[in-house]
């Protein structure tokens, strides 16, 4: 099965675990027979083109779609089984970015970071230092007072960053992170998502940018997975 010659090199159970999972929607398979493991502090590059099923994998993987048929387990627990609050404390510890990068106009970018934060629950003053370190660490310390519209395609993408591990998620999964940013900013969003890495989050990104997986390949040792045919396979030694 996929994932178990990794398995055997990370400690720990696997902090997400698809075991025979389809996907069916409109009368159509998007995903068949799936079986993947996602094991602590690993990287992970998922490809395919268009309309293969990685936006649609990564729902999976965080719990906004469930499987047709099959088992997926977050966290060692069976996500079919979850009941909301359950799912709510479960998404927290999993950061997604999300290929659109939606934010509400009328707050500042710290507001829209912050918001998770507000959403948990948590005391916003008593994290004000640990935001103010965030927005450093991803570059955009000068800009918290700034409204969405203002932001620049790169900025509006490290926000999502900031936002989806604002709660120290063990789990950052990226949507096209890099899709409209150019090169070099594609390359800054690459450093940032390492360095979690680093920090031990397992972290997963969805791309069709072969150039930035040759060029991770110098940084991190990623496992690059291909959707080919509604299924999840290794990729070749080419890319």
């Amino acid at each position: 099965m996929l994932g178990q010659e990794e398995q055997q090199n990370n400690r720990g159970a696997p902090v997400i675990e698809l075991e025979n999972v389809s996907y069916t929607y409109g009368g159509g398979a998007l995903l068949s027979d799936v079986s993947l493991q996602l094991n602590p502090g690993s990287f992970h590059f998922l490809t395919g083109p268009s309309g293969a099923g990685k936006t649609t994998l990564l729902k999976l993987c965080y719990g906004a779609l469930l499987p047709t048929s099959g088992q997926l387990k977050a966290f060692e627990q069976d996500v079919a089984t979850l009941d909301r609050d359950q799912m709510a404390l479960l998404r927290r510890r999993i950061g997604v970015v999300h290929q659109d990068c939606r934010f509400l106009d009328h707050m500042t970018l710290a507001e829209n970071v912050a918001l998770p934060l507000m959403v948990s629950g948590r005391a916003e003053s008593a994290q004000q230092q640990d935001l103010t370190e965030l927005l450093n660490w991803v570059g955009l310390g000068t800009r918290q007072e700034a409204v969405p519209p203002e932001l620049s395609g790169g900025e509006r993408q490290r926000a999502a960053l900031a936002r989806a591990v604002i709660l120290s998620p063990d789990v950052v999964l990226a949507d096209e992170p890099t899709g409209n940013v150019d090169w070099e900013m594609s390359q800054r969003l690459l450093r940032l998502l390492v360095e979690l890495n680093k920090m031990g989050k397992t972290v997963l990104i969805a791309t069709h940018d072969l150039s930035l997986i040759r060029a991770a390949k110098s940084q991190v040792q990623a496992r690059v997975l291909r959707i080919s045919q509604r299924q999840v396979q290794l990729a070749g030694a080419d890319l």
